[in-house]
């Protein structure tokens, strides 16, 4: 039975006017009455009727990229990436340019629905899901509900860099290997002579920090070494800095940091220059992504290297179907860049 305006209204306890204001974004509207509606929209899975020309057809020209932080290089380079090769493939294949638009969700699971369902309403061609999922066993129920809409009227989902939803079988997914990425960087530690190794991860409820610290405990774990204070955190160069001070205040006596990212990883070599020590003949640190600024830094870092914009490029062609869809989900593996920034512990 289709949802009609009406049955929004009833439901949101407002009139159709008011429902119709909201979705059209032409008139003000309070903010506890927009949520309610908002709210009754995503609950009926109502789908706002489009321009004559989106009628006509099951999709629009939209293509939705849903990020955590734009700003930080690993999502920039793969939606830039994307956005390239959607205009490009789109164009190849006759069916007209895409408009690629990026969606920041700041990492908020809530912002995450709420782009979703507006990427439904606006009948998208595709959805590209970018990055790491918060892995809150609601969100995750939430999100395959919401992506199985998507595939059924007609929209392509690809995951990128993303572990797929469980249950949803549509996603084109692209899965970068984490674990074992994870792990060769601290078996690399560990063949340097380093037993006393920290670890600044990144947020405890998102599936790349578990992953990551998974590979990290499995080496450590074969090679009989214990494990080595850890600190959660946002992925930025503050949370670095934060970080090294309290595995420093745990263990003194740490000849190794692990970081989320390059860019904790910078984080943490600022720390550690603060407070007088050498990189890497006190303190060894490794990254992990390796971004542009990591064979900058000085010493360069040693990290693992994934394909970003490669991947970034293969994502948007799935959107717009340029590259055949794999049966099922297709794992990326990373690869040990030994740098400067790691080196055999004193003594």
């Amino acid at each position: 039975m289709t949802v009609t305006l009406a049955d929004v209204a009833a439901r949101a306890r407002v009139s159709p006017a008011t429902v119709s204001r909201v979705l059209n974004g032409n008139y003000p509207v309070a903010a506890s009455t927009r949520e309610r509606v908002l709210q009754a929209v995503d609950e009926l899975d109502y789908v706002l009727n489009g321009p004559a020309s989106c009628l006509a057809a099951a999709t629009s020209d939209l293509v939705g990229m849903l990020v955590d932080d734009l700003a930080d290089p690993f999502f920039a380079i793969m939606a830039s990436a994307a956005q390239g090769a959607i205009g490009e493939g789109g164009s190849a294949r006759g069916g007209g340019e895409k408009l690629a638009v990026v969606c920041n969700t700041g990492g908020s699971p809530e912002r995450e629905l709420t782009h979703l369902t507006l990427l439904q309403r606006q009948r998208a061609a595709a959805v590209i899901l970018m990055g790491g999922s918060p892995e809150d066993p609601e969100h995750l129920a939430a999100t395959a509900a919401k992506l199985a809409r998507l595939t059924g009227a007609g929209t392509r989902v690809v995951l990128c860099g993303r572990p797929p939803v469980a249950g949803d079988a549509h996603a084109a997914a692209l899965v970068f290997d984490d674990r074992a990425g994870a792990r060769l960087l601290t078996e690399h530690l560990l063949g340097l002579g380093h037993r006393r190794i920290g670890y600044a991860a990144g947020p405890a409820d998102r599936s790349t920090t578990r992953h990551r610290l998974e590979g990290h405990r499995e080496a450590l774990a074969a090679a009989g070494v214990a494990e080595g204070p850890t600190v959660h955190g946002p992925h930025d160069r503050r949370s670095g800095r934060a970080a090294t001070a309290e595995l420093l205040a745990r263990d003194p006596r740490l000849t190794a940091v692990v970081a989320a990212d390059d860019t904790v990883a910078l984080g943490v070599c600022a720390a550690l220059r603060e407070r007088g020590l050498s990189i890497p003949d006190d303190v060894s640190v490794a990254g992990f992504d390796d971004l542009p600024s990591s064979v900058d830094a000085v010493p360069a870092l040693t990290t693992v290297r994934l394909p970003l914009h490669e991947v970034g490029v293969r994502a948007g062609r799935l959107a717009v179907g340029a590259e055949e869809q794999a049966a099922g989900p297709e794992t990326v593996p990373g690869e040990l860049v030994v740098r400067g920034s790691t080196g055999p512990p004193r003594g």
